[in-house]
């Protein structure tokens, strides 16, 4: 009778494998989670942008230098939608020439946009 050798992998080159991918995933989750908070920024730049653009519209055509946030959101309003990025949160109201800030971005960030 013929012996054939023993074929297929060990418990020890198994859990070499496993703890080389958690590694290398270890490494890979900050470098994605940057890419997250950087697009995140990006889009509420944007909707600070948004409002800031339809501020200065309410500003020319109504004469005043300050409009509520509910003057300019809306479905007969300036900006027609409006979502959230990361629970952010905006300010209420807003005065010409002064910066827009947003705060809470994930909890944490908080982003200036204007002056």
């Amino acid at each position: 009778m013929k012996k054939y050798p023993a074929s297929g992998f060990t418990l020890v080159e198994i859990m070499i494998v496993v703890v080389i991918i958690g590694m290398l995933a270890a490494l890979a989750i900050p470098g994605f989670q940057k890419v997250r908070n950087a697009s995140q920024d990006k889009a509420v730049l944007n909707n600070a942008r948004q409002l800031a653009s339809a501020a200065d519209q309410y500003f020319l055509e109504n004469g005043v230098s300050y409009v509520s946030f509910d003057n300019l959101v809306g479905p007969t309003n300036y900006v027609k939608v409006f979502s959230l990025v990361a629970n952010e949160t905006y300010p209420s109201g807003y005065t010409q020439g002064m910066a827009i800030t947003v705060l809470g971005i994930s909890g944490a960030r908080t982003l200036t946009y204007g002056l």
